[in-house]
């Protein structure tokens, strides 16, 4: 063994715990637009979050089925609130959990408005909890 193998290995190793990180582009989440930098770990998880929340399922192929949210669903529905809250809870956390980083959803608290729907949870990950998510339906 020869030492420019050990520090081969080395970078290898290094570029394996990079590689398992999650990148994303970067967006301004207020006007929705692309930033120009790359975005990795917690923050790349919170850019794959919003773009999931902000995408409807089965809406466009050249998302996986997987992919997106249901929350469309919701909207007409006539039931007590507590029904809706939870089959809303239910929809995030099945959105979510899509990610293999995201492990479920907390503190998951709904404010019917009238007009609109106001989720609001703590998304877990494996690299961190995100605090203060909101979804409005």
């Amino acid at each position: 063994m020869f030492p420019f193998d050990i520090e081969d290995d080395e970078v290898d190793e290094e570029e394996s715990i990079d590689a398992a990180l999650p990148t994303e582009y970067g967006i301004d989440f207020e006007t929705g637009q692309l930033t120009g930098e790359k975005v990795s770990g917690l923050e790349a998880i919170k850019v794959w979050i919003w773009n999931a929340l902000a995408t409807a399922r089965y809406r466009y192929p050249h998302h996986s089925w997987n992919y997106g949210h249901e929350l469309d669903n919701l909207i007409g529905l006539t039931n007590d609130n507590d029904y809706i809250s939870q089959s809303a809870k239910g929809m995030i956390e099945e959105c979510l959990k899509v990610n293999p980083h995201i492990i479920g959803i907390d503190n998951f608290s709904s404010k019917n408005d009238g007009d609109a729907l106001v989720c609001s949870f703590t998304v877990l990950t494996d690299l961190g909890d995100i605090e203060g998510e909101s979804v409005h339906v």
